[in-house]
């Protein structure tokens, strides 16, 4: 049941949750926890376990999300105020839009996690947090004032098409083409996107094409309209894990896009996905993080009731040791974590995509790996339960099946790893030369 009291089980919350000092969170972002937890709880999460058995969320609850703005807190903080104010939009939960600050942001992402299943909350999340940004960022004002009232109040659903059957990772590699018809007027597209979050739903999507030559420099963004579309077919795809997400295999056959919904500018595609990795990628570590949580507090809780051999699983040092091991994983990400979006607070954004680009990317890949050990460790410890799809260590198993759904979107573990290398290392030489005195070409 819902309460906003302190859950007493270590490693079930994170440390201001537990009533511990936090330089962090101010008196909003606890007021609004409370407020948020209580409606997620409320229309989402007390059935969220019953709808991934299911296979499917119930369509008025996105719309109950959608009338009382909590589809918002997926997008990048600081929120468009401007745009919001002009569609009548000036609070969530009691937050005005323009105190909205990053925080909130993590706080709203580690509450859809709070069941620890991934997919009911992803099947309102994902594309709203990551297709709508870039027409936010770089689209012409022409292009906001057609689609951006639709789209942040929620009425047209959105998500982002970048990944291909044969370009996941190498996003450069991606061969979804465009071509200006001879008047100049229209994109012809086609091509195929696969594992695309929230697509079976979407009227519009900000995909990936290629309107030039081989490599990065060739790639753009167009905004694609979707559902019942020439040319357009979606299907669902089954997927071990987030199955109420709403992943799905798209093709396009000569479908007719208007030169206008360009976003930004041809050739400029690869930075502008670059970019919007970034929140993409801390959004998914919160989320996992919460998962990790749930995971090993509810081991850490079956431990001290489940008996063998004479005395409780918690008595074992073995279990201790390994509770011990994970808990001390997860809780050095959680503060990582909030180090970061203190940084994403405190920064200008352009900044923060140059400086934390790779660090993020690192983060991400981290939190992969954290969860991985701290679902596994409870499926150990949970035993047959943990290996059982229903009963008392069903979270257990739902968890662990849901692993590879943190290590592989938003750019696949290794790839991350060492693109956060590469990332820390151009810095370096940036900074070098700026000692040095010399200007970098």
């Amino acid at each position: 049941m819902a309460t906003n009291n302190p859950n007493p089980i270590p490693f079930s919350e994170p440390p201001y949750l537990r009533g511990l000092p936090s330089p962090y969170h101010t008196e909003s972002h606890r007021r609004f926890q409370k407020a948020c937890r209580a409606f997620i709880w409320e229309n989402l999460h007390k059935n969220a376990l019953e709808w991934e058995r299911e296979e499917e969320v119930p369509a008025h609850v996105y719309e109950t999300f959608r009338k009382n703005n909590m589809l918002l807190p997926n997008l990048p903080s600081p929120l468009p105020v401007d745009w919001l104010k002009k569609l009548g939009i000036h609070d969530i939960l009691g937050v005005k839009v323009e105190e909205w600050d990053y925080f909130h942001t993590g706080i709203y992402i580690d509450e859809m996690s709070r069941s620890g299943i991934g997919g009911p909350g992803m099947s309102m999340s994902a594309g709203f947090a990551f297709g709508i940004p870039p027409v936010i960022k770089f689209g012409s004002p022409q292009l906001q004032e057609r689609f951006l009232p639709d789209f942040l109040t929620g009425k047209k659903r959105m998500c982002i098409a970048i990944t291909e059957p044969e370009a996941g990772s190498d996003v450069a590699n991606i061969t979804t083409t465009a071509t200006k018809t001879p008047d100049g007027k229209h994109y012809i597209v086609n091509g195929t996107k696969k594992w695309i979050t929230n697509g079976i739903w979407s009227d519009y999507t900000t995909m990936a094409v290629r309107t030039g030559g081989p490599g990065a420099k060739g790639l753009s963004l167009l905004l694609v309209p979707l559902k019942g579309y020439p040319g357009v077919t979606m299907r669902k795809l089954k997927v071990s894990g987030q199955i109420t997400g709403g992943t799905t295999f798209i093709e396009l056959d000569d479908v007719k896009v208007p030169v206008e919904n360009l976003i930004g500018r041809e050739g400029q595609g690869m930075r502008y996905i670059m970019t919007n990795f970034n929140h993409e990628r801390l959004t998914i570590a919160i989320g996992a993080t919460r998962q990790a949580r749930v995971a090993l507090s509810s081991a850490f809780e079956y431990c001290l009731q489940r008996e063998a051999f004479g005395k409780t699983l918690m008595d074992q040092p073995v279990v201790r040791h390994r509770l011990a091991k994970a808990g001390a994983e997860l809780e050095s990400l959680s503060a990582w974590i909030e180090q970061f979006l203190f940084q994403l607070k405190e920064m200008d954004r352009n900044e923060a995509d140059i400086q934390l680009g790779g660090l993020t990317a690192l983060a991400k890949a981290r939190t992969g790996m954290v969860l991985n050990e701290c679902a596994q460790v409870a499926v150990l410890l949970f035993g047959g339960n943990g290996y059982t799809r229903t009963g008392r260590g069903e979270i257990a198993e739902k968890i662990y099946r849901e692993v590879p759904g943190t290590r592989i979107p938003g750019g696949s573990e290794d790839v991350l790893l060492d693109l956060a290398v590469r990332q820390l290392v151009k810095i370096f030489e940036v900074q070098t030369m700026m000692l040095s005195g010399k200007s970098k070409i």
